[in-house]
């Protein structure tokens, strides 16, 4: 996969504000993404600042250079406008495989008493 970017990674896209829309809400603009979006944010941003939003890959494009980022809705950008976060690691097996708990419970035939 192109720079080591995977499904299930946390990654960033910098947007930029476009304008306020409510007292809450401001509308930004993605790269690539050719789309009006709305974020909610309690700050006082500005028109033209740079702000950075937060998902999780869904879908990968190779032969487009796309991906698809969760960020509530889903997003579809340029895989060169994201920045790797953090990578997706598995979770970690808690307990033994089920095979070693049959072999303890169930005693093989030949160990019963005729």
């Amino acid at each position: 996969m192109a720079r080591g970017i995977g499904i299930g990674d946390q990654v960033a896209i910098t947007a930029t504000v476009r304008r306020r829309v409510t007292e809450d809400r401001v509308s930004v603009s993605i790269p690539s993404y050719g789309f009006p979006h709305s974020i909610i944010d309690h700050t006082k941003v500005k028109k033209g600042q740079q702000t950075e939003l937060a998902g999780e890959i869904t879908r990968i494009d190779e032969e487009g250079g796309r991906v698809t980022v969760d960020m509530g809705p889903l997003v579809t950008v340029d895989i060169d406008k994201v920045r790797l976060v953090e990578k997706y690691r598995p979770p970690k097996r808690k307990s033994r495989c089920v095979t070693w708990w049959i072999k303890v419970i169930v005693p093989h035939p030949s160990s019963y008493a005729f």
